[in-house]
This record gives structure tokens, sequence and C-alpha cells, in this order.
């Protein structure tokens, strides 16, 4: 079959590569077409776009780039409907997908939805939408089937997370190895995880590269984003000491004691890795208000809003700054306080439901029912 996929950021690509696996286990004879990145690539099919042209974040940041987005719906309809794919997969990114959706189902086309919009948080009236325009949807937080399927009447595929595949396949490599590839030294690691995009990362790192100073045992090391090129951080590094390590998250993640993580799939991602984090976030100060009337969460970080109690610390707007993250640094690296949030994150995994996501997407895309 013909498969189209869409993505919007980082982790998307790494899911939707993952999916690509899987579902030329189960069709010899898939063929692909997608927006996505590097890894997605690394599959085979033709990329269109890259994600990294794709990623606005925030109110005002989606009105400033309002007329690049409208060009890129435009052009992704004219392309779909070239390409006529026996099947549309959207995966996340919403704003953008779910008006693919809407052109799609008016032209026939077949819609899967891979990781839902989050309208439990906001939006909830996008359920409309979903039902007219949506074929299959493939949740991969517990809580998601519930909502849809009891609140909304619409059924839903829980697959499980497929972060738990993803860190599951990783190739470990030693920390011997690790520290002499990168020329670390003894220290513990704090790693900083300062987002994937550019707005982020200019809120975010500046804050977290104060902690330095403060905490002279260990040995800090940014965690670089596979979509950023090295000289952008460059401006960053030059009043500290310490370390940068570009698209190797995961082998960072795995030789870290501790992390300062932005509000994101990273966060999810280090409790997978048993590192005690503190979640951080801080938006354009216009579109932090308007979230806040909008959004209706108690949490921020995918792990205390799975487990629905607050297991990692979340600093945001204004509590993200250098006094209330060194306070908030020196309680996870106390032992006591660090055995918490390891039970927390063992009970966390049970919850998300097992391995094998793309593989039970991919079984339930190629059926025949």
């Amino acid at each position: 079959m013909k498969y189209y996929i869409i993505v919007g950021e980082a982790s998307g690509d790494l899911h939707a590569s993952n999916l690509m696996k899987s579902l030329k286990k189960h069709d010899t004879k898939a063929e692909f077409r997608f927006w996505g990145g590097d890894l997605m690539q690394a599959q085979g099919g033709t990329l269109v776009k890259h994600y990294r042209d794709l990623a606005f974040m925030g109110f005002a940041e989606v009105f400033m780039n309002l007329r690049t987005i409208l060009k890129n719906i435009s052009f992704c309809k004219k392309d779909v409907l070239g390409y006529k794919p026996d099947i549309l997969i959207l995966v996340d990114y919403p704003g953008f997908n779910m008006r693919i959706a809407e052109f799609a189902k008016k032209n026939n086309i077949q819609v899967h939805y891979y990781i839902s919009p989050q309208i439990w948080a906001w939006k909830e009236n996008r359920i409309k939408k979903i039902k007219r325009d949506v074929d299959k949807m493939y949740v991969i937080l517990p809580f998601e089937k519930p909502f849809y399927e009891d609140k909304h009447q619409f059924p839903v595929h829980f697959v499980g997370h497929p972060l738990l595949d993803a860190i599951a396949n990783k190739h470990s490599v030693s920390e011997e190895e690790f520290r002499k590839k990168y020329q670390l030294g003894e220290k513990p690691i704090i790693a900083l995880l300062p987002g994937s995009r550019k707005q982020e990362i200019n809120k975010m790192l500046s804050v977290m590269l104060e902690m330095i100073a403060d905490f002279p045992a260990y040995q800090f090391v940014i965690a670089g984003a596979p979509s950023q090129e090295y000289e952008f951080y460059q401006p960053f590094l030059k009043n500290y000491k310490v370390k940068f390590i570009s698209n190797k998250t995961y082998d960072l993640l795995a030789n870290s004691y501790a992390a300062i993580v932005t509000s994101g799939t990273a966060t999810l991602e280090t409790a997978l890795f048993k590192v005690p984090q503190i979640v951080c976030y801080k938006a354009n100060s216009i579109s932090y208000m308007i979230a806040k009337r909008l959004v209706n969460l108690k949490y921020i970080s995918l792990v205390n809003l799975i487990m629905d109690k607050e297991v990692v610390t979340e600093l945001i707007q204004n509590d993200f700054n250098k006094n209330r993250l060194k306070m908030e640094l020196q309680k996870i690296l106390d032992e006591n306080y660090r055995k918490e949030i390891f039970i927390n994150y063992f009970e966390l995994e049970k919850v998300l439901g097992g391995k094998g996501a793309s593989d039970r997407i991919a079984k339930l895309i190629t059926s025949k029912e």
C-alpha cells in the first residue's frame, strides 16, 4: 500500500520511523511519502518537507508565521492528492494535521491518527472534527481511551507508549565508552535538555547554565537537538565550562545522574531512563497568558499527567529562575529524595502499557478489518 505520513517535530520523526519499520514487516509492498525528518528518511521513501521548517510554537509565534503555515497547508493538500495514498497517517501536530484530515476525508482518503491531539487538555470541541474526519485513532496515554470512549463515544485503540520501544531498541554504549568518546571527566553528569526549537532554547538554556558555578562536584552536558546546528548554541557556551553533545540524548540520559528538562516528550524519556529531573517551561508572555486561560491541566509534564500526581517538580514561567532552580536541583541530588522518584518512575513504566506500540499499530493498519 501507499502511505502518506505527516510529522511536525523530532519526537514524531522518531515514532513515525519506528512505525514505518513495522509497516514494512507487515506490508512488503509498503511505499512512503512523508513530511518528517532524518529518522524517517533512513527508512526509505520520499521526504517532502523536513519538520525543522514546520515547528512554530506558541500563539504569538504561530500568528507571526501564519502566512508560511497556510502556504504549507495548501502545498500539502495538493501533494497528498497528487500521491493518491491508500492511507494517510497523521502523527500528533494537530494544528496542521487536523486541517489535512478534513481535506483528506472529503477526498475519500482513509485517515489514521497516531498520537491523539491533546483535546483532554484544551480544545475539547475538536472531538466533533475527529469523529467526522478520522477513521482510526491510536492513543498512547492510558487515560485517553476512557476519555474518548466513555465521555465521547468514539472508539480508539490504546497501543502503549512508543517511547518504551524507542528506548528498548537503543544501542547502548558503556559508561566508559561514552565518557571517553566525548572527553568527559569522572564527575557525575547533570544533563541539560533545553528543547528542540530555537524559541525554547533561547528562553531555557541561559538559566540552566547558571547552575554550573553552584555545583562544582558535577559536570554539565547540553543535549543538542538534531534539528539545530552547533553554531546556534555557540553564543551560550562562551562563558561556561560545559560539554555539548548533539543528537545523542538517549546516550546522555543513560549516563546521567540528574537532568534539567524543558517540558515536552523529553520529560517522559528522562523518567524512563530513571533519571531524577526538574521540568522547566517558559514561553512568550503573551502565549503563556493565553494558554493559561485555555488549558485545563493540573500539570504540564507527561510524567505528572500520567501519574496524576507531582512525581517531578515543575518550574513554570516566573518560577523558572536561578534561585528556585538551584534549590530544586539540590533536592534531586539528595539520596532519600531520589528514592521516592525512582519508586514513582517504576510505577509509571507499568502504567504505560508495555513495549510493542509500533507493531500493534502496523497490524491494525494493515489488517483487513
